[in-house]
């Protein structure tokens, strides 16, 4: 990654101040980017939100646990810690960069503030707090700061009876957490769970529950604090201490005010206090959080980044080097370090350690995170297991070592902590299967980890919400928010859904009967999760617009903002609000990728050297969906330099006289797409050409139409693209010879009759000339040479 670049930016300020919403709506604004996020439930949040404009095939997701990388992203989207900064790309932004002065990953955040940088362009996102030492320590930066969207107030302390609607309860233990979450369920009828420890996918089920208003109050960790967006209106502290994991401490004011923010999302306002008896906060706080003025920070955690890897002990003497600048401490002992020093002083490690490959692996070792959250000793003495293996068996970790250890977990009986426990260790192999060259069959023990650890996540949703979800209670939200919203009243009607990830309500017998209507399988979760999970080839889009999966409709374009951007409207009936949001995005995601990959010739990297006039070019060719009139773009045309006719060849673009195209837009499944896509955004019904050379125009469908799908309208046919020059450059020799009757073998060609010729001609820019003939405008027939044609 570079190490300097044009600009950059710190926007600092509050939350709710549209800091991330802005870097992704930046990134997306050039032709590669990438953002580091401080937590992969985060990550995975923005990815979703980053496939749904883009699609799924131009964006990467990299956390320590989870890696899709497709064929040739765009976008990366990655915990801060996962950052693969050796790429290079035009946009770089660091989300929460005030965590640089947190005591044990500050230091990650650290050296992305000092060495990560994009070619173009590069943001770092945080608190006020923030800008002195980043000042000072980045010269260079402009700093932009933007108002609070929304009000916050302090309300003071309020007793768990009297919790308001959309509430978030926030806690700083698991024990904690199931205990409120417990009484909210005896006072309010249930409530969704946060915890760090969860997987994304049990996450996102808690989360998307509490979003479609199955119940009404959120219980966290202050996981909720880095920038996940959840429709909060107030936030209750029931703890203003916490353990850091070396002292019970009281949370600092801007602490508090992170995890406050979080009420009030966008233009609503929101509140903040405490919850009996934890005792209201000091009014000064209560002033600070809600007029955001908190102390500077002085300095930030540090670790040098140039490692030794001669020997362990110049890996910990590299490790150890203090930095010149009084703003950086030197990083206290983080786990990875305590690792490598509790496995240095094993014989074992120190007799396979002969030279700088083995260091550095060694390193890589202690770099696997401890997920479990066990002392030091225990999880070392599974980093020295994973070493031996790794450094006795040619770089690789056998199968058979690692099948049992791997399958022992895939269990899902047992209560939520048992469960959690599982999720935790299989973490530790996701991580370990996601190591270039670890695993013999890397593929078959990463997806086999990320399968056991789907089941134990769904296992671990059905029993939150068994012992936190009051059945009756949820059943009552769904139909007065079914009342409050009218239009969302046919998805939530009927019994509550037996199964916790929202088993698909029982579908009344006409809907089942519809066209295009899909039914699930019994087990909805399965289903659902199956098709949120599944690759792009999983679905295909025909001609009427519909997303199919295995022959059967889940959903329909629907107009958007314009023919590349549509909507979705889903086929599925019976899905609760939850479940149906996560269906939509995924659906959302598919349609974007459909574009993406239909205008995959004209988003070539190349074609960013081409001047202004190429790049109007590929523009309007993009808008066109790969056709365009040459008479509609003559100034751009006639501006291409001799390197922009060669780079747009390059990449596949057909500069003709009459057409601009692209071959490859044309192809069969191409043809279909973009009827589907017209479609969608026009409304108007249009049968494929299924890639005949032309088409008779009829009735329905105009010009546009036609057009929009490769076939401009000359006269009374339609002519795919490539045929137009062909046409063109035929009734340009035939001319040349004076007037002249339409060649019979035209029609042979266009496979059409022949009583359409006179008028295609015509619509060529030729004049009738008598008895049947045409000729080139202005020309004037010779009556003798006529007489002998």
């Amino acid at each position: 990654m570079a190490s300097a670049c044009a600009t950059i930016t710190a926007l600092l300020g509050p939350t709710n101040t549209g800091k991330t919403h802005r870097a992704i709506e930046r990134m997306l604004e050039h032709p590669s980017g990438m953002i580091g996020l401080p937590l992969r439930l985060l990550a995975r949040e923005v990815y979703d939100r980053v496939t749904a404009i883009v699609g799924e095939r131009e964006v990467a997701l990299v956390t320590g646990e989870e890696k899709r990388v497709p064929e040739r992203p765009r976008y990366w989207v990655c915990t801060v810690e996962a950052m693969p900064v050796e790429r290079q790309v035009a946009f770089v932004a660091v989300d929460e960069i005030q965590l640089a002065a947190h005591r044990e990953r500050g230091h990650v955040f650290t050296e992305r503030l000092l060495h990560a940088r994009g070619s173009t362009e590069t943001w770092f996102l945080g608190s006020h707090s923030m800008e002195d030492v980043l000042c000072e320590l980045v010269p260079t930066v402009r700093v932009q700061s933007h108002p609070r969207f929304s009000r916050l107030q302090a309300t003071g302390e309020v007793p768990l009876s009297a919790l308001p609607a959309r509430s978030a309860v926030v806690a700083f233990s698991a024990a904690r957490v199931y205990e409120l979450a417990e009484r909210i369920r005896q006072k309010h009828g249930g409530a969704a769970v946060v915890l760090g420890a969860l997987s994304p996918r049990a996450r996102n089920a808690q989360v998307a529950m509490y979003q479609a208003g199955e119940v009404n109050h959120l219980v966290a960790t202050d996981a909720i604090g880095m920038g996940l967006n959840l429709d909060i209106l107030h936030v209750a502290f029931a703890d203003v201490r916490k353990f850091d994991g070396r002292e019970a401490r009281p949370l600092e004011p801007a602490e508090l005010a992170q995890i406050a923010g979080r009420a009030g999302r966008y233009l609503n306002d929101g509140s903040f206090g405490t919850l009996a008896p934890a005792g209201r906060l000091a009014i000064s706080v209560e002033r600070a959080i809600e007029n955001h003025h908190f102390p500077k920070q002085r300095t930030l955690w540090w670790r040098n980044h140039d490692l030794d890897f001669a020997s362990i002990e110049a890996l910990l003497a590299s490790l150890g080097m203090r930095s010149r600048s009084p703003r950086l401490r030197l990083g206290e002992a983080a786990e990875d370090v305590a690792a490598l020093c509790a496995l240095s002083k094993k014989d074992e490690i120190q007799s396979r350690v002969k030279d700088r490959d083995v260091v550095k692996l060694l390193w890589d070792v202690c770099r696997i995170p401890d997920y479990r959250g066990l002392l030091i000793e225990y999880h070392a003495n599974l980093l020295c297991e994973v070493f031996l293996q790794l450094s006795g068996n040619a770089g690789q970790i056998p199968s058979d070592w690692v099948a049992p250890r791997i399958r022992k977990l895939d269990d899902t009986e047992g209560d939520v902590d048992t469960l959690l426990a599982r999720i935790s260790f299989i973490r530790t192999w996701t991580y370990i299967s996601n190591q270039p060259d670890w695993l013999e069959d890397r593929a078959q023990w990463c997806g086999q980890a990320r399968e056991i650890e789907d089941r134990l996540s769904d296992a671990l949703h059905e029993r939150l919400v068994a012992r936190f979800v009051d059945r009756t209670a949820s059943r009552k939200l769904a139909r007065a928010r079914a009342r409050a919203l009218p239009q969302e009243a046919a998805q939530d009607e009927g019994p509550a859904p037996e199964h916790p990830f929202a088993r698909l309500l029982a579908l009344r017998d006409e809907l089942v009967q519809k066209h295009g209507l899909y039914k699930p399988t019994p087990d909805a979760s399965s289903w659902l999760e199956a098709l949120i999970a599944a690759p792009h080839e999983h679905f295909s889009l025909d001609e009427a617009g519909r997303i199919l999966a295995e022959g059967e409709g889940l959903a329909r374009l629907t107009r958007g903002t314009d023919l590349l951007r549509p909507e979705i409207t889903l086929l599925v009936e019976g899905l609760a609000g939850g479940a149906r949001m996560r269906l939509q995005r995924r659906m959302l995601a598919f349609a974007r990728d459909v574009a993406g990959e239909l205008c995959r010739p004209l988003r070539s990297e190349s074609l960013s050297a081409l001047s202004a006039a190429g790049r109007g070019l590929v523009y309007q060719l993009e808008r066109g969906m790969g056709t365009l009139r040459a008479s509609h773009a003559e100034a751009q045309l006639a501006a291409l330099t001799l390197a922009d006719r060669e780079l747009l060849r390059d990449a596949g673009v057909r500069v003709g006289g009459r057409i601009v195209y692209v071959p490859e837009m044309l192809a069969p499944h191409c043809l279909g797409w973009r009827v589907a896509l017209w479609r969608a955004y026009s409304g108007e019904t249009l049968a494929s050409p299924a890639s005949a050379p032309s088409v008779a125009v009829g009735a329905r469908g105009g010009e546009l139409a036609y057009e929009a799908v490769g076939y401009p309208v000359f006269g009374p046919l339609a002519l795919r693209a490539d045929v137009v020059e062909r046409v063109d450059a035929l009734l340009e020799r035939r001319s040349r010879r004076g007037p002249f009757r339409p060649p019979g073998v035209l029609a042979r060609k266009l496979d059409c009759a022949s009583e359409h010729l006179p008028g295609l001609v015509r619509a060529f820019g030729y004049r009738a000339a008598g008895g049947g003939r045409f000729a080139r405008p202005g020309e004037i027939p010779d009556p003798s040479r006529q007489q002998s044609r």
